[in-house]
């Protein structure tokens, strides 16, 4: 009766529970539960285990497809980590824009620029007073000369360094000119016109001479025919302020001092001019000549090049502030290997620095608005121009904005000191007074790779100046002055803050914003980084 009583079993469940410990053998160990099912009679019992297990799947379906998600991020994320080593890979294996080439011998050499001030103050400061921001036995390791630059956009209009030529050699203060091929300086030769400079005029001597058959006097001159009496290379060259320069060929010694004190003779053929005209006599009395740096064969750079002294390489960095002057070099050694932004040179006869822009804007105006679509604009990097030109068009424009900018600032056409000059209903003791009142004007160059934007921005400190009657002047003018009507060319006023290279060998011209306050050699990590890059992806 007991068991005919007791419900009768239809099927057993069998669960295998996988313990939380080992059991004595080391194994893991299974339990086994049984339970009776209900019976098949039983529908209440059934339907609610039937419910549980379907809530149960639901779950794990839901846990499984969050871990479907989250392997699915990771993925992701290791495959943008691999993109951003590839690319680094790239850029520090194959785009290495500092030399790019190093060469075993050749070395980097730093250079002054000095004020022009009327007290002469420059003329006295050392050589070394710049001094790189590297510890004493690398400067050494690497013979780099420390000089450093000085000058001022207003009222002089110059930034000139030093140089020491002759035998013995005597120092003569140089314009540092991107825009030049020549480097040239006053000499007795004997002198006709000469502005009075802060050094005795370089005399040369008889074997000083170059003869017409030179390979630089041929560069210079082309293929004039000098006849067979004639001894000496002339040359006269004029620039775009009408202003000229006449005179012969020299070859001389060049020294340069390095950074531990190591004075190095270079041969050197340069300009001995003995007849000056137009603003080159009545330029300021701190300068002797002018530094040709452009990348014409006869340019210094080039010659330093053709020497294998130097990577055909060189930059310039003008501090913003007018009592820091800034410094140049000669060589790599000094060009960043990162953050810099880098535009291809454009091939011209004239042997300038320049590329090609797309837009120039004031702030958020475009200020090229009648130029056609996809038609760019040629940009001249001109270290010898103390303003920046603008196309007539560009410029109008620009001087239109001005106009409407502000009330408390109207045009003072009593003011000669440039063409645009505005009067403030304020007292104005610094540009940090009004700086605030104007916009950035940018360069917008092509994109590189399509998405990296590549701008050369001129914040309102850099193309505005206070003149002496306390006014604001625009220190951008029409480029029709210097017959550059289609072309915008960037002057000192414009270059300040920034530290420009120019690679002659790479053909690129590059800038990245700087105090210019030390100049800094190139930092070894990259090295170990491109070391890494190495092991770990080829």
């Amino acid at each position: 009766m007991e068991h005919a009583s007791s419900p009768r079993a239809h099927g057993v469940v069998v669960i295998a529970v996988a313990p939380d410990h080992d059991d004595d053998s080391g194994k893991k160990g299974w339990r086994l539960a049984a339970a009776a099912a209900p019976a098949f009679g039983d529908e209440a019992g059934f339907g609610v285990e039937e419910e549980e297990e379907e809530g149960e799947e639901e779950e794990e379906e839901v846990r499984w497809r969050e871990r479907r998600v989250a392997s699915l991020w990771r993925v992701a994320g290791a495959l943008l980590v691999v993109a951003a080593l590839a690319v680094a890979g790239h850029y520090c294996l194959y785009h290495d824009p500092a030399a790019f080439s190093r060469e075993e011998g050749r070395s980097s050499f730093l250079l002054p620029l000095y004020p022009k001030s009327s007290g002469g103050g420059a003329a006295g400061e050392s050589a070394g007073s710049v001094k790189p921001d590297s510890a004493g036995a690398e400067a050494r390791e690497n013979s780099s000369a420390l000089l450093p630059i000085r000058g001022n956009v207003f009222p002089d209009g110059q930034y000139y360094t030093s140089m020491y030529i002759g035998n013995p050699p005597r120092p003569y203060f140089l314009d540092v000119d991107t825009g030049s091929d020549l480097t040239w300086i006053q000499c007795d030769a004997p002198c006709t016109n000469c502005a009075k400079g802060p050094h005795p005029l370089y005399k040369p001597e008889k074997p000083n001479v170059v003869p017409p058959r030179d390979s630089y006097c041929q560069e210079l001159q082309g293929n004039q025919n000098y006849g067979d009496t004639s001894k000496q290379c002339d040359y006269e060259i004029t620039y775009a302020d009408r202003s000229s320069s006449m005179g012969i060929l020299a070859r001389d010694n060049m020294q340069l001092i390095t950074a531990d004190g190591e004075r190095e003779n270079l041969d050197f053929v340069f300009g001995c001019g003995y007849d000056q005209q137009g603003n080159l006599l009545s330029s300021p009395a701190n300068t002797d000549g002018i530094l040709g740096l452009s990348n014409a064969a006869i340019s210094l750079p080039t010659q330093l090049a053709s020497q294998g002294i130097i990577s055909n390489v060189f930059g310039h960095c003008i501090a913003a502030d007018p009592s820091n002057g800034g410094y140049m070099f000669l060589g790599d050694d000094y060009v960043p290997r990162w953050g810099m932004t880098w535009m291809p040179i454009r091939n011209g006869p004239e042997n300038l620095y320049s590329t090609e822009v797309q837009k120039v804007n004031y702030g958020d105006q475009q200020l090229n608005v009648r130029r056609k679509a996809g038609k760019l604009t040629q940009v001249i990097f001109d270290s010898g121009s103390s303003y920046t030109y603008l196309p007539h068009d560009d410029y109008t424009n620009l001087i239109a904005s001005l106009k409407s900018l502000s009330p408390s600032l109207l045009q003072d056409e009593s003011d000669r000191t440039l063409p645009f000059c505005m009067k403030p209903n304020f007292p104005v003791r610094s540009m940090d007074d009004v700086k605030h009142l104007f916009k950035p004007l940018s360069l917008v160059f092509k994109k590189r790779l399509f998405i990296l934007p590549r701008t050369f921005v001129i914040p309102p400190e850099d193309y505005l100046i206070i003149s002496d009657k306390n006014n604001i002047c625009l220190g951008v003018l029409d480029g029709t002055e210097i017959g550059h009507d289609s072309a915008i060319v960037i002057g000192d006023v414009s270059l300040r803050g920034k530290l420009v290279v120019y690679n002659n060998d790479e053909k690129q011209i590059g800038w990245v914003q700087s105090d210019c306050a030390k100049p800094q050699k190139q930092s070894g990590f990259p090295f170990l980084f491109k070391r890494v890059l190495q092991n770990q992806l080829l």
